[in-house]
Parts: C-alpha cells; structure tokens; sequence
C-alpha cells in the first residue's frame, strides 16, 4: 500500500460504547509512530443526548442539528487538549481525522437497498476547523456507501498496514462497543468484517443491574454460571450467519433484543449468569470466524474488551492453542488504535489515496475517503472554546 507524504496527524474517534473520545497524535512516515494520545470525557447530558438520537423520535431534524455542533465543539475541544498535554502547536499538525459518533448505521449487509444504505455520524467538522484552526477530514464512511460498500469497518486497511508481518497470518480483532475482525495473510489483507457484538451488550446488562458503567476486568462475568439455553438462542441471530462483507450496530445488538431471547427461552438465570453467558456469546462470534479462516498463528486485540480479563480468558480457550494478545505487543496499546486509524485515514485522504479496502467493505473500487474542511489560524486556545453539554 502506498505511503502517504509524512507529518503529524491527530485522530479523533468516539465509538459506540459511547464513554469518550478517544484522541492520538500520530507521525506518519516509513512506519506509523503513537507520539500522545489523551482520552476526552462525554458529559453525561450529551451521552443521553446521543442515545436519544439513535432511535426514532420526535422533533429528531432539531435535537440532531443542535447535538452535531455541540459534538463538534467536544472534538475541537478534545484536540486542542491533545496538543496541550503533548506540547505541540496546532501548527505542527497537517490534519485532523474525526471518525464522529455514530448515531444510525444501516448498511447493505442488514436488508437495505444499495438507495436507501446510509451511515451517519456526528460531530461538526467545519465546528472542528474553525475552533482549533487545523484542517479537518472527516465523514469517512458514506463515499464507501455512495461507492455500494458498507461503510464499515475501515480500521482493517489500517491493521494492514500498522501490523501486518511476512510470512505471519494474523488476526487483529477490535472489541469496542462492537466486534470487527481483520485478517492478514504476510501483509496481505484477506478480508475484514464486524463480527457482531463487542462490550455493548455486557456494558448495557451491567448498567442496567449494578449501575457501573462497564464490567471492569470481567469480574461479575466471572462469578456467574453460563446458561446454555440462553446462549444457544443468542447463537442464533441472523447476523452470525452472515459471510462475505459485513457491517453491524447495536441496531441489531441492543437490550431490547436481548430481553426478547430472554422471554423467548423460558428460563430465568440469574443476572450475573445471564452476564458470564454474553461473555462467553461475545468470544464466540469472535473466534467462530477466526477458526474458519485456517492457519492463523496469532490473535491481537484491541479496544476496550482487551482489558476484560474473563472476556480474553474465554476468547484465548476458544482459540487455543492460537497465541492471543493485546496490540500493545505490536507497537500500539489497544486502546489508541482507533484514533490512530483515522488520523492514517486523514493522512491518505490528504494525500489523494484511497483509503477503503472494497475486499472488506464490498465497495465497487477503491475510493478516497471523506471531505476536506480548510483550517483557520491562530487556533484558539482550550480555555476559550465554548462549553458543551
């Protein structure tokens, strides 16, 4: 793949466990250099905001329009405290690549005519230009749509290129709020997919129960007893049956879901059995894929999900005796790579490359990726941008 010209990008991404945005400062040059990374809290009134307008609702044209500029003030504001704690001038940055928040997702893959296929996310990047005076790319998914793609993922060209190696067949496995796969052959991408749910429904199962925002470490997973009827049924979402390009959301892997399988098997585990059962149903639709595409050697994850101890305890007995470990091991702690995907993709779009790879998205050619939004200068400083939420 060719290589960009060098300089410094920052990536901005917030995914769809929705707990912050995720900031990296990355030097593209020969190899691809994580020089800071800041991670950027969501107030609470702007996380119920976006879970708002992820369903269907009234006055939606309005809250959605008032919420992409207070989410691109967010970004803005997140940036310029990346740069702050890393010391560097916005000045020194080439561009921007906002992923945004993902507020809808309805690819060819879940039933959707190749007219009526759109993803949306927000956060306003001509907000972002003009408060931080950097040039800003963003919207990198509807011209893989617009192309018959699906839009999704877009970290595996990244994964290629960050962390392929010769005569190496890999797997690395993004376990966010959902779960998406990239397999590597040497440096050869193979395919890329999302393989359904990642932390989402365990994060929601918990808030619900114990009120924690997540399952830190797997620890109440781990003190539950899987129920296999239960499993069997979540198994058994038309989603897993999928092959080829696919891209999925928690418009599939929701609560509401959830509680219909639960009504559906006719039985009543307990709540943290029904949690260690999402455990062992979210390292199942990981390593089922992993398991058919043979010969891997290694399995690096990244995301959240690797730093759930009794998730990755599960998914390494699944695949064993195929090595299992974070991407740290490669150069990037797991819980950068998503923002350092999109400044890579901002680099590439920067650049005229294209920056979808169509063997995963199923995009009739390769395509450059997103709009280019000019900066301003002077950037105004952190304490001077507006407040938000």
């Amino acid at each position: 793949m060719t290589h960009p010209p060098r300089g410094l990008y920052a990536g901005l991404m917030s995914g769809t466990s929705v707990d912050a945005i995720d900031t990296a400062l990355v030097r593209i040059d020969q190899d691809i250099a994580l020089e800071h990374c800041h991670s950027h809290p969501l107030p609470p009134a702007l996380r119920d905001a976006i879970a708002a307008i992820s369903h269907s609702g009234a006055d939606e044209i309005e809250r959605l329009g008032v919420l992409d500029r207070q989410l691109g003030a967010l970004f803005a504001e997140a940036t310029l405290a990346l740069l702050e704690s890393a010391n560097t001038a916005p000045e020194a940055v080439t561009a921007i690549g906002s992923h945004g928040q993902t507020v809808r997702h309805r690819p060819p893959s879940g039933g959707h005519s190749r007219e009526e296929a759109f993803t949306l996310q927000l956060a306003d990047p001509n907000t972002i230009a003009e408060l931080t005076g950097i040039t800003t790319v963003a919207d990198f998914r509807r011209r893989d749509i617009a192309a018959g793609g699906e839009g999704a993922p877009l970290a595996p060209a990244f994964h290629a290129q960050a962390f392929s190696s010769p005569g190496s067949r890999r797997a690395v496995v993004n376990i966010g709020g959902i779960s998406n796969i990239s397999l590597l052959d040497g440096q050869t991408l193979v395919a890329g997919f999302d393989s359904g749910p990642g932390n989402t429904l365990m994060d929601h199962w918990i808030q619900r129960h114990l009120g924690e925002p997540f399952d830190r470490d797997g620890a109440w997973a781990a003190t539950g007893k899987v129920d296999h009827a239960l499993l069997a049924l979540l198994l058994q979402h038309p989603y897993l049956a999928l092959r080829g390009p696919r891209s999925t959301g928690k418009e599939a892997f929701n609560l509401a879901w959830l509680d219909e399988v639960l009504e559906a098997s006719g039985s009543q585990p307990g709540a943290a059995d029904v949690q260690a059962t999402l455990a062992l149903f979210t390292a199942q639709t990981i390593a089922a894929p992993v398991l058919e595409e043979h010969g891997i050697d290694a399995v690096f994850v990244c995301g959240g999900g690797a730093h759930n101890r009794e998730l990755m305890r599960v998914l390494g007995t699944l695949l064993a005796p195929i090595a299992v470990a974070s991407t740290e091991a490669l150069g990037i702690a797991p819980d950068w790579v998503e923002a350092a995907t999109f400044a890579w993709l901002a680099s590439r779009t920067m650049a005229g490359l294209h920056g979808n790879a169509p063997a995963v998205t199923g995009a009739s050619e390769e395509r450059i990726l997103g709009g280019v939004y000019p900066g301003r200068g002077p950037a105004i400083s952190a304490t001077q941008a507006p407040e938000v939420g």
